[in-house]
């Protein structure tokens, strides 16, 4: 599946989430805080690329940074049969899993 996906400015992106495959992406103009499970959040420019695993691993953010401009990226994701492409975690996933997040990342954000 290949889609585009445009981020609002200063829209925090669509909420902690995994994928039933891997995904690959590529910034086409502005700039996301992206952040995956495990990982320090970081940002992405124009022009730069990210992936992710899929499966487990928690997708929490892609975040615009820009405030003035909406980000765009588009996105390259190996989806299994019969599994969404997309599953949203509920509260109490997103608290069990809390402690899989990198250290740097505040309580108060969780």
């Amino acid at each position: 599946m290949v889609g585009t996906v445009t981020v609002p400015p200063g829209d925090p992106g669509s909420g902690p989430h995994r994928h039933s495959g891997p995904v690959f992406g590529y910034v086409l103009e502005g700039e996301i805080l992206f952040e995956l499970e495990g990982e320090e959040p970081y940002a992405i420019k124009a022009g730069e690329a990210f992936w992710e695993p899929g499966g487990d691993v928690v997708h929490y953010q892609a975040a615009n940074l820009r405030t003035d401009i909406p980000s765009k990226f588009v996105v390259f994701m190996l989806c299994a049969p019969d599994v969404p492409m997309m599953t949203f975690l509920d509260e109490e996933e997103i608290t069990a899993r809390a402690h899989l997040r990198h250290p740097s990342v505040s309580s108060d954000r969780r």
